[in-house]
Formats: C-alpha cells, sequence, structure tokens
C-alpha cells in the first residue's frame, strides 16, 4: 500500500499519512516517492527561515529550483551557491530582486515565501494569481484583512497554502493529541494556559546611516512605514518593530495558539482581550511590547497568553510552552517535549521527546542556523502540503487556520491598543459595535503599495 493509499484512508483523522507513521514510530519509510514529478520552485526572501523552509522540501521531494528572489543581492548570492549545492543537479536557480519580476518570468508549482512578515500578504497573493501553491510563513499577515484576502484568494484561484505553523506536524505532539487529548485522559478541558519567557526583543540602539549598495531597502520596506535605515534588519531586528510585524503575540503566540486550537478543535474566539506593553526594556528603539498577557475567550474555556522578554521562565522546563488543564489530568507540552500528569495519584504518567533524525538526514548538522527539533516537523508538514496538492484537499496547515490563529494575536494586540475587550465577525468582517477598532482591522499601505481587499480579490 503507497503512502498516499494509505493517506486517503485517513489512517489516523487530523493528521497525513507521513505524520501519522512518524506518530507512529515508522521514521524509515520512504516518503519522497509520493511526489509524481519534479515541482519547479522558487522562493521569495533567502533569509535564515526561507532557506531552511526550501532545504526542507528538496529533502522530502523531488524539485526544481528554478528561482531565487530578495531585496539584498549578497543573501541572494550566497542562498544561490548553497541552493545549487544542495540539489543533484547542480544547476544554478534564476536569481531575481523584485518578486513581481520572478512571477511573470517563470511557471511555478511552488512558491515559498519567507520574508518578514509585512510582505506575506501582497507575495501570497500574486503567487496565487501566477498559478502557484504557497507556503508562507507565519503569521500570515500584519492585519486582518490582509489575512481575508488571502483566505479569499486561495479559495478563488483553487490552490493550496500551507502556513508555517508546523507544531501542528510535529511527531511528538502529534502523539500527544491521539494518545492524551483525543484518548480521553484530560477529560472536559475548561482552562489553557500558554507563555514565552524567552529574551527575544533585539531592543538596540544602532545608528542611522547610509543603505548599502546591495540593498533595496525601499523595496525591502515596501507597504510598510519606512523607517530611517540603521543596519540591516535581517532576522532579529525588524521583528523587534510593530511596522514590520506583530510583536512576540505575532512571532511566538500564533505557534502555541494555533497547536492549542488544532488540539482541541477550536475556531474563533468568541472574545479577545490583552493588556502589556514596554514596562521593563525601555532602553532601546523596539516598539513592540516586553510584556503581554492576552485573553482568547471560548464557551466555558479560557485559553491565556502571558510573555515577557525578560526575568526567569515560570517553569524553567517549559519557557515557550502551552498547557491544557482538564477535570482529569494536566497536559504541558513544547517544542521539545511533553508530559501528561493525571489528577489520580495511581493514574500513570506519559512523556515523550522531540524526534531528531540526524542519521537520516545528516546535513541537518552542518546547517547554519538550523533548529534541529524543527527540522522533522517541518519536513513532515512539507510532505503534507504535497499531499494536499497531490489530493486536492486542505492541508493541515490551511490558510484558513493560519488566519484565524494570525487574526486572534493581531486582535490581541489591538485590544492592547485600545483598551478594550475586542468581539470580531468573521462573516461581516468587523468589529462588533466599535467602529474605531473596525478601522484598526486594515493597516495604512506606504504608497504606491495598495491594500489588498477581499472582496475584489
Amino acid at each position: 500500500m503507497s503512502y498516499l493509499d494509505i493517506n486517503r484512508r485517513n489512517f489516523i483523522k487530523g493528521a497525513t499519512a507521513s505524520l501519522a507513521l512518524t506518530a507512529l514510530g515508522a521514521q524509515g519509510l520512504d516518503l519522497t516517492s509520493l511526489a509524481p514529478k519534479s515541482f519547479r520552485v522558487g522562493l521569495i526572501g533567502t533569509g535564515w527561515y526561507g532557506k531552511s523552509d526550501l532545504f526542507r522540501l528538496i529533502q522530502v521531494a523531488p524539485v526544481e529550483v528554478v528561482a531565487l528572489c530578495d531585496v539584498d543581492q549578497n543573501q541572494l548570492e550566497g542562498a544561490a551557491k548553497i541552493v545549487s549545492e544542495r540539489l543533484k543537479t547542480r544547476k544554478a536557480p534564476r536569481l531575481y530582486n523584485d518578486y513581481r519580476k520572478m512571477l511573470s518570468e517563470n511557471k511555478l508549482d511552488i512558491v515559498l515565501i519567507g520574508t518578514p512578515d509585512h510582505w506575506h500578504a501582497l507575495q501570497t497573493i500574486a503567487a496565487l494569481k501566477a498559478g502557484a501553491h504557497v507556503y508562507v510563513q507565519k503569521p500570515i499577515s500584519v492585519d486582518v484583512m490582509e489575512g481575508e484576502a488571502m483566505v479569499a484568494a486561495a479559495r478563488k484561484y483553487n490552490r493550496v497554502v500551507q502556513v508555517g505553523t508546523q507544531r501542528k506536524s510535529t511527531p511528538h505532539l502529534i502523539h500527544a493529541k491521539k494518545n492524551v487529548v483525543e484518548a480521553g485522559l484530560l477529560g472536559k478541558v475548561s482552562h489553557v494556559e500558554m507563555c514565552c519567557y524567552y529574551h527575544m526583543r533585539n531592543n538596540g540602539n544602532p545608528p542611522v546611516q547610509p543603505v548599502p549598495a546591495f540593498l533595496d531597502y525601499d523595496l525591502w520596506t515596501g507597504p510598510a512605514p519606512l523607517r530611517p535605515y540603521d543596519g540591516l534588519p535581517h532576522i532579529r531586528w525588524w521583528r523587534t518593530f510593530m511596522e514590520y510585524g506583530n510583536g512576540i503575540m505575532g512571532d511566538m503566540c500564533i505557534h502555541m495558539f494555533d497547536t492549542v486550537r488544532w488540539m482541541l478543535d477550536l475556531g474563533w474566539p468568541k472574545r479577545i482581550s490583552s493588556t502589556g506593553g514596554i514596562y521593563v526594556q525601555k532602553e532601546g528603539k523596539s516598539n513592540i511590547a516586553d510584556t503581554q498577557t492576552a485573553l482568547f475567550e471560548y464557551d466555558n474555556l479560557n485559553c491565556v497568553w502571558q510573555h515577557r522578554s525578560w526575568g526567569t521562565p515560570a517553569n524553567p522546563e517549559y519557557p515557550w510552552s502551552f498547557t491544557l488543564y482538564g477535570e482529569k489530568g494536566t497536559l504541558m507540552a513544547s517544542t521539545m517535549q511533553y508530559d501528561f500528569i493525571p489528577q489520580e495519584k495511581e493514574g500513570k504518567k506519559i512523556h515523550q521527546d522531540v524526534v531528531y533524525e540526524k542519521e537520516k538526514y545528516p546535513e541537518d548538522l552542518t546547517e547554519e542556523r538550523i533548529e534541529l527539533n524543527a527540522a522533522p516537523a517541518t519536513r513532515l508538514h512539507m510532505l503534507d502540503f504535497l499531499a494536499a496538492i497531490k489530493n486536492k484537499t486542505k492541508p493541515v496547515a490551511d490558510i484558513e487556520e493560519g488566519h484565524i490563529s494570525t487574526a486572534s494575536c493581531i486582535l490581541a494586540n489591538l485590544s492592547m491598543q485600545v483598551g478594550r475587550p475586542l468581539v470580531y465577525d468573521p462573516v461581516k468582517r468587523e468589529i462588533v459595535g466599535d467602529a474605531e477598532a473596525t478601522a484598526l482591522l486594515t493597516r495604512p499601505y506606504r504608497q504606491p503599495w495598495l491594500h489588498p481587499d477581499p472582496k475584489m480579490i
């Protein structure tokens, strides 16, 4: 029986066959046979995670990397060299500064998007219009209406969009969902706590300086506000500004909240509220919150988020994690492990650690900046993406699910901004009874860029 035959028979509901087999320990199975052809692939954004996603795809499927795009010429050329070395053909991809030119000059099956958050919507929609399936990093957007437009575009052009919330494809978390949550060991879950206590807020004071010749800073900025150039924005620096993203809420909460929604089969929250701000780290340029609490309310269930980019974690074993509190027990989980603790003393505790695949993919060990714990999950996420393309089905991290998780985090930020709870109506696309907050669902774009309208995709 083939990989996709197993998948079609719904071997495990809610997960593709590759994920199910991995969760059951069938690590050695050759899953690369699922691809019927070599996919023509383009990558927009050749920085750390853009390359990482592309390398995971190369590892699990026959692909032809046709084109790479980046506004940083040095980063682009460096990526091209590494990518050609990874390919069996050693064929060099075509290089582009502007994603629009890349899409117009190449017929691509798949486009990977690893740019900063403020570019995700325009580039995803453009790739869909060009006929490609898309793998886009989270959060999918910087405002709620961008996300609505992305969902509308995916449905109109009938293409698969997989969001990089690969915790749904993380083997030990799949195991926890099946063997703890779905097995009923928690009983009714009526409270969830999520957190991130990483010191990840890049709070510096670099001076304004000339833009280097190898960087097209105007195009890097695109629809976002044009900040004075104060050094290369790559990796951590851009994330410290709300102009380009959604703070630690959009960077880290989305992963945990999206996983909790998947674990518990939750849709849109009924109400969202948040408080916080810059309480401690006031010395630098960063304008994202260093301290924030958010509440996502459901019927008889509260999901609470807390982040601090200072101080110590509440639980050093779970500094970035979620905890499901059930009437029969508690599940603590992170990207590294999970622990089930039964309420009854005679109950059986369950522990499982992250899965590594260092022996199967030894090239992981020499890849710069690789997250070794996330690599197996991303590979499975890519396989799920390819299976959805082949079967014409929705992937595990479909764009609509990514939109709900992203928008919920954005709404938490908006609640913190306006100082009151918000109720979002996804049908009317408005904040119920709040015209001021509804106006904030769309961020202004810098000219000449045009904000996508979900009604006019």
